[in-house]
């Protein structure tokens, strides 16, 4: 059928219509897509570029300076050395061990550093960088670097590394760095990324330690471009870090080098504090060791030597360890009765060897007795009567608390490890412990030092300095943080009565310089730096024996605590040799050379010394000298 002319214009009319209508809708459909890409194009071009500028960079840590320890003189106890490593980071490996079989290739590597970069690699991330070889050459990294394309995910780097110059003179105060632990990162809630950086090292013990946050600085960024065999193009970005603050300790290395040297083959330790402000101006435990040698882990070889060593140079003796004070502590149990008006000077006690208390005798280390003893007397003599006497009309809870007075049973928040507080014990302590009643012949055997009651070396310096200047001092090893001085440490009034005081005082010069104190021997006759002092020996078992006829490691601890010059104090000293035997013997002329040497501030005249005594100390001096000379020419060739 045809189609008339009015059917074909209105056709026609519809055609057009639904023309213009599909005609408008892809117009609108492409100026919306218009829109949509110019503003990808333009509006948000800076963002698009920045997506695909980060899938070529990389954004790194820079390991921060970490900062250096000084002595009080500023010599250098801690510092760093540039060291050269060789990096893997395992994502950007096609095939681990084949890559580091080319290394090896290359470079000579340690099994045992291999070893642990492989055991390294499963408990970290990916993209975690892995030291496979530290402190090689620069021709390595050389060899290294020129091979790269062949090597993927291995890169080369410079970074630094702790050295102690001072060697074995500081081992047990600044302690040593090495390579992170996961021990260490257990220390935080959520550990500082750079503590995973390659090689990056972490305080282990001491002052290294206690002040890693300080010391360890901030670590910096830097944004480089790399290609697809992560090899670094150049660098886009640096954001430097803040390098750690520098410590400044209050010792001084010629006295702690003279010490160690003095103490030769001892099991000892001396803590020489100043009583001006608490510094801590030497603080020595011998035998020592060497840290550089745990900086990058210890061998074997190298390790059991001290492990195995019953001189025990891995222990920090002036402050983790405590033993029985003896007789040392008779100034403690003295003060208690002056200080609760109980006895005065004149008062004596009647000594013939021993003393019956509660069906037990409890004897005088003089066993045909001393006769009568006034206090003056019984310090000279180190009467042990005596004091099991007075221990009977002052009690345990006078004595303790005069101790605790004193300084003892504290750590005084020293920053070294394992720092032990001792034991100051009373009625309480020994219920809470031990489940039983305080008795009688408790408060009798912690009179003189022994029993239950422990100090270490610190705290005996640290109650040396507390009667000699009736001040509540306390020790300061770190002087200057940056270059900010910490604190003072040299106390207020501990309220003791100064008259009380002057009776030790002349009781302990008496010990020293009366023809018959217990350590007449290793007196000081120079005017001016005469020393009042102390003797001490502690048993090592319950029973006592002949120290010339056991075996080393049964024989008694000798002690000697002293301070100087006794009428113008200006430092305290105390010395702890480990079965050494009595304190008059072994522990007095050590603290007699230390303290000469500590107020001379160098080797002293001769005519410090007794007439008899000046021919051996020559000798001494001239030995010390020389062995000095040797241990120092030692370190700096180690450095």
């Amino acid at each position: 059928m045809r189609r008339t002319s009015r059917e074909t214009e209105l056709s026609a009319r519809r055609i057009t219509r639904r023309g213009l209508l599909l005609g408008g809708a892809q117009l609108g459909f492409a100026s919306v897509l218009g829109a949509r890409m110019r503003y990808m194009q333009v509006e948000q071009a800076d963002e698009f570029r920045l997506l695909a500028e980060e899938n070529r960079i990389s954004i790194r840590f820079i390991p921060p300076t970490r900062g250096r320890i000084f002595d009080r003189n500023g010599r250098v106890i801690a510092e760093n050395e540039p060291t050269y490593r060789i990096i893997l980071v395992p994502e950007d490996a096609e095939d681990v061990q084949d890559v580091i079989a080319r290394v090896s290739q290359l470079v000579e590597l340690e099994e045992g550093d291999l070893n642990r970069a492989l055991a390294s690699i499963n408990p970290r991330r990916p993209f975690d960088p892995v030291t496979i070889a530290d402190r090689v050459s620069w021709a390595d990294i050389s060899r290294v670097a020129a091979n790269a394309p062949a090597l993927p995910g291995i890169s080369t780097e410079v970074g630094q590394s702790r050295v102690y110059p001072q060697s074995e003179l500081y081992a047990h105060v600044a302690g040593y760095v090495a390579r992170v632990t996961d021990r260490n990162l257990s220390r935080y809630e959520d550990p500082p990324a750079v503590l995973k950086l390659p090689g990056f090292q972490h305080g282990q013990v001491g002052i290294e330690s206690k002040y890693e946050n300080l010391l360890r600085g901030k670590a910096g960024i830097k944004r480089v471009e790399v290609n697809a065999a992560n090899r670094v193009m150049r660098e886009l970005d640096r954001r430097e870090g803040e390098t750690g603050a520098d410590l400044q300790l209050t010792v001084d290395t010629d006295l702690q080098d003279y010490i160690l040297a003095r103490l030769g083959e001892e099991s000892a330790s001396v803590v020489v504090m100043d009583l001006e402000n608490g510094d801590l101006k030497a603080i020595a435990s011998a035998p020592s060791y060497d840290p550089n040698k745990f900086v990058h882990g210890i061998s074997n070889p190298d390790y059991a030597p001290l492990r195995d060593n019953d001189h025990r140079p891995l222990a920090s003796k002036t402050v983790q360890d405590a033993y029985p004070p003896g007789s040392t502590f008779k100034m403690v149990t003295a003060l208690a009765g002056l200080d609760a008006g109980l006895i005065s000077p004149e008062d004596t006690v009647y000594c013939p060897g021993h003393m019956e208390v509660g069906g037990r005798k409890f004897h005088c280390w003089k066993r045909s007795g001393h006769g009568n003893m006034n206090l003056e007397q019984s310090l000279r003599h180190s009467c042990d009567v005596y004091y099991y006497d007075l221990a009977l009309k002052v009690g345990i809870e006078r004595i303790a608390a005069m101790a605790r007075r004193l300084g003892l049973g504290e750590t005084h928040g020293v920053p070294m490890s394992a720092v032990t507080s001792g034991l100051v014990p009373d009625k309480a302590w020994k219920l809470r412990k031990h489940k039983q009643e305080w008795v009688i012949g408790d408060s009798v055997n912690a009179s003189i030092g022994q029993g239950f009651v422990l100090t270490s070396p610190m705290q005996l310096a640290v109650m040396m300095a507390r009667i000699a200047t009736g001040r509540d001092i306390s020790p300061r090893l770190v002087k200057r943080i940056g270059d900010v001085d910490t604190p003072s440490r040299g106390g207020t009034d501990l309220g003791l009565n100064p008259n009380h005081l002057r009776m030790i005082h002349r009781a302990m010069y008496s010990v020293s310089n009366n023809r018959r104190g217990t350590a007449y021997g290793s007196r000081i006759i120079a005017d001016g730096m005469r020393m009042a002092g102390k003797t001490g020996t502690a048993q090592v078992s319950s029973t006592v024996v002949d120290n010339s006829a056991v075996p080393w490691e049964k024989r008694d601890h000798a002690l000697f605590v002293n301070f100087a010059p006794w009428d113008n104090p200006k430092i305290a000293v105390s010395v702890v040799v480990e079965h050494g035997g009595g304190g008059s013997v072994a522990a007095a002329p050590i603290a007699r050379d230390v303290t000469l040497q500590a107020l001379y501030g160098g080797d002293p005249p001769l005519d410090a010394y007794p007439k008899k005594d000046r021919a051996r100390v020559k000798a001494l001096q001239a030995r010390l000298s020389k062995e000095r000379e040797e241990r120092q020419a030692l370190r700096s060739n180690r450095a």
